[in-house]
């Protein structure tokens, strides 16, 4: 990693913090304390988030998310992050200035905070992800709760336990979290027309209950291989289809050559 020093030279007026602080180069998302993902879980369902976030009124170059990714979040302190499992930005191209691929979330170089954030429980980990636990020190980093809450201001945070099954979510109302009710079973986001929900089924060849991306009617919203495999659907259905009316033209003409009307010869007659 490049180094830099624990003090930032300033000028006169000072530099914008883009132009002085650590970039995502600098601070890039491998950490060798953390090395690894914690389950096979915490992988195949950030991916399916991943797969599925389409949000209908935003065009899909301005849509990014990641799983697993550096959350940096202080000026103040450029190498406090976070790290959700899978969190979603819109109005923020999928590559960094149009040109590269992201190692890190760095908040002040991007022009969006993270628009939804994900959590997936873990034991030990609950009192910080639902805000019961709080750091106080001045020397210390703040929760995850509070950074989404009151720094990056992130519009919705969900937990979502694959032990019990349980899905919660807090919405930003006045500058807090308040708790998200379910709408037939969906956690409605109208901003970007989507909602959260869980759905029983097979992802990855793996079934099993997935929190999922549903239109807010509460239609899927396919990942690409379920896409092709629905297209493979609709055209063997079709083929069927055209098989069958081709059987009844040929019944249909047969039944009219034993009637003494040769087929071949309708035109002709009509």
């Amino acid at each position: 990693m490049t180094s830099f020093p624990h003090y930032i030279p300033q000028s006169d007026p000072p530099l914008p913090p883009w132009e002085t602080l650590p970039t995502m180069y600098d601070l890039p998302s491998d950490n060798p304390e953390e090395p690894g993902l914690p389950d096979d879980f915490h992988f195949l369902q950030p991916l399916l988030l991943y797969l599925t976030f389409q949000p209908i009124n935003w065009n899909s170059q301005l849509v990014y998310s990641a799983a697993d990714l550096n959350l940096y979040y202080d000026l103040q302190h450029p190498l406090w992050y976070k790290r959700p499992d899978w969190f979603g930005v819109v109005g923020v191209e999928q590559l960094y200035k149009g040109q590269d691929l992201r190692l890190s979330y760095v908040t002040w170089q991007e022009p969006a905070n993270p628009f939804v954030v994900v959590k997936l429980l873990s034991p030990g980990t609950e009192d910080e992800d639902l805000g019961t636990r709080r750091e106080n020190a001045a020397d210390k980093p703040p929760s995850k709760w509070e950074v989404y809450e009151r720094i990056l201001r992130i519009p919705y945070y969900v937990v979502f336990s694959h032990y019990t099954n349980e899905l919660r979510a807090f919405q930003l109302v006045g500058g807090h979290y308040e708790s998200m009710n379910l709408t037939d079973g969906y956690l409605l986001m109208p901003e970007i027309n989507l909602s959260l929900g869980l759905w029983q089924g097979s992802f990855q060849d793996i079934e099993k209950l997935w929190l999922r991306w549903f239109t807010l009617t509460g239609e899927l919203i396919p990942a690409p291989t379920e896409e092709a495999a629905a297209a493979t659907q609709r055209a063997i259905i079709a083929e069927q289809e055209a098989a069958q009316a081709k059987r009844k033209v040929e019944q249909l003409a047969e039944r009219l050559r034993q009637l003494g009307v040769n087929p071949d010869e309708l035109d002709e007659l009509l």
